[in-house]
């Protein structure tokens, strides 16, 4: 099917699918991989941050993409951090006000949304140089493509790691807990396997020329 004939709707969606598929931060780029060491022990603050990932991307995308035409060039890396981090803020006050238990287990791990890489190389890459909804549903496919790996990463963790998932006790108190898991190491070597495995159901096609010469 041509991409004409493949409609407006098809060609939106496209955004999406690749963030979430072959373009995804984790499994392709190995970007962001700080939060998958600081919040994957447990399943419910995996959510949470992928929640507040998703919803700072796809705004911050929508408005870097409307302001594009109005941000002087030597000043957009400015612009685009001053947007990220009034996001940030506001899921930061957001936490504080009604989920006050969650914000502290998040701890600084919320704030550092603004210096992930992904959010910041989506704007620079992706944001200025497209329309709005395209750019809002980018934000969207990438930090969903995120914290799909970041909860992948958690069911493991914390159910080997704790006896838990989502709080609620699903393996015997007598299961002897593997406490690597439950460490910096251990979300290493889970991110490790679930990318193993990814990409050995889904192995990314082979180039036959150098990226360079398609030019």
């Amino acid at each position: 099917m041509s991409p004409a004939a493949a409609g407006p709707g098809n060609s939106l969606s496209v955004p999406v699918k690749d963030g979430i598929g072959r373009s995804n931060p984790i499994l392709v780029q190995a970007l962001g991989i700080c939060s998958a060491l600081a919040v994957t022990a447990l399943v419910n603050p995996t959510l949470v941050m992928g929640a507040a990932l998703i919803f700072v991307a796809s705004l911050n995308g929508l408005m870097i993409s409307l302001l594009r035409n109005a941000i002087p060039h030597r000043v957009r890396l400015i612009v685009q951090m001053l947007i990220i981090s009034v996001l940030v803020i506001l899921v930061h006050l957001y936490l504080r006000a009604y989920h006050f238990e969650m914000s502290e287990t998040l701890g600084p791990y919320v704030g550092l949304i603004i210096t992930n890489c992904i959010i910041l190389g989506r704007s620079e890459g992706f944001a200025l140089r497209n329309g709005p909804l395209a750019s809002f549903l980018d934000g969207i496919g990438q930090a969903a493509g995120y914290a799909l790996i970041l909860l992948a990463i958690a069911v493991i963790r914390e159910p080997l790691g704790s006896g838990t998932l989502c709080g609620l006790r699903v393996l015997p108190e007598t299961f002897p807990a593997a406490m690597l898991l439950k460490a910096a190491p251990g979300a290493f070597i889970t991110m490790g396997v679930v990318v193993w495995v990814v990409r050995a159901i889904w192995p990314e096609p082979q180039q036959t020329e150098h990226p360079e010469s398609l030019h």
